[in-house]
């Protein structure tokens, strides 16, 4: 007994003087980051200059030198001429990438770089966002589609493009356009929404392990990870996700209602070639060829929205993660219904 307790104290001392040493670093952390003003913004990068500096880097390497002067001097006479048109009302394109995952994280960036855009486009200009997501969880995929939609709301011709996938809550999202393009083999569709739910109570009965939860409300909860399920809260817990699906459906058909949901609306994927036949996109066409191909006539503005992280708060993310995972709030994730 007396090495156990050597051994416990022993390990008790050791945890708060690393618990000490890690409170000191995190202050110095946070004092530093004062200090050193990060700061959240909006980059821009010009696309369409993108393109025509590839361009005229593989012109320039077939040609002789002599050529390759007369272009040199072409080129800067060009954009001499271009500086001095006005252009205040020529055609803009504003390109937005959007990389979902379950969580859809990423519509912290995406209302940025909306309102960003916002500032400046008109209905003459053109929104593209690229979307690539195999959908999540509703309130995420709901607010990043009310995003899409404050464009359309201002009357600015908005576009989707899907190169990979663009499922559940990412076909919510997509939907929204005026126009959806897709690759050949990208993934679209699954109107549908799941849930999944372990539960632990018969390995807690079978130690005798009591578990009690106190509600007000008769469905406060319906299903949970350690109580009974019982038949009634099952069957709410169900009609809850067919409410979503209904939901889900109503969106779609709001903005193609050309749609018929009873023959796309049951969950199921497609490829490219196959959901254009079902109407759930426009046309096939990758998003590098449609913004090269308006490279031609119209500047492109790629908008990111970029969050610096300081060192404090990257270092109280790390501990705030190892509590969470730590705790069973890790599997009440699991309980969140999801556009999947």
């Amino acid at each position: 007994m007396d090495a156990l307790q050597s051994i416990g104290v022993f390990a008790a001392q050791t945890f708060l003087i690393l618990f000490a040493i890690l409170a000191v670093i995190i202050v110095i952390a946070i004092i530093a980051s004062k200090a050193s003003g990060h700061k959240d913004e909006i980059q821009v990068e010009l696309i369409h200059k993108k393109y025509k500096n590839f361009r005229n880097l593989l012109k320039s390497q077939t040609l002789s030198k002599t050529e390759r002067k007369e272009m040199k001097k072409k080129l800067k006479e060009e954009r001499k001429a271009h500086e001095t048109q006005t252009r205040d009302h020529e055609k803009k394109i504003f390109l937005i990438d959007f990389n979902g995952d379950i969580k859809a994280s990423a519509v912290e960036n995406l209302r940025e770089e909306v309102t960003a855009v916002l500032t400046l486009a008109t209905p003459q200009d053109e929104v593209v966002v690229r979307v690539e997501s195999p959908g999540g969880v509703v309130h995420g995929y709901g607010l990043a589609a009310s995003q899409l939609l404050r464009i359309r709301d201002k009357e600015i011709p908005l576009t989707v493009c899907v190169d990979k996938v663009a499922a559940s809550g990412g076909y919510l999202m997509s939907c929204t356009a005026h126009k959806i393009l897709c690759a050949p083999f990208a993934i679209v569709g699954s109107i549908g929404v799941v849930a999944q739910v372990p539960n632990l109570h018969r390995v807690l009965k079978r130690y005798d392990v009591d578990y009690k939860e106190y509600t007000a409300g008769e469905f406060k909860r319906t299903v949970s990870l350690l109580g009974e399920i019982t038949e009634k809260g099952e069957e709410k817990f169900k009609e809850q996700l067919e409410d979503t699906h209904v939901l889900f459906k109503s969106f779609v058909h709001k903005f193609r209602p050309q749609l018929n949901l009873s023959e796309v609306a049951t969950g199921e994927y497609w490829y490219g070639e196959q959901a254009l036949t079902k109407g759930l996109v426009d046309e096939i066409r990758t998003s590098d060829d449609y913004l090269l191909g308006l490279s031609e006539k119209h500047q492109i503005v790629k908008v990111t929205y970029e969050h610096h992280e300081s060192l404090s708060q990257k270092l109280t993310g790390i501990i705030g993660k190892a509590f969470h995972k730590g705790s069973l709030s890790i599997l009440e994730e699991l309980e969140t219904r999801r556009f999947l």
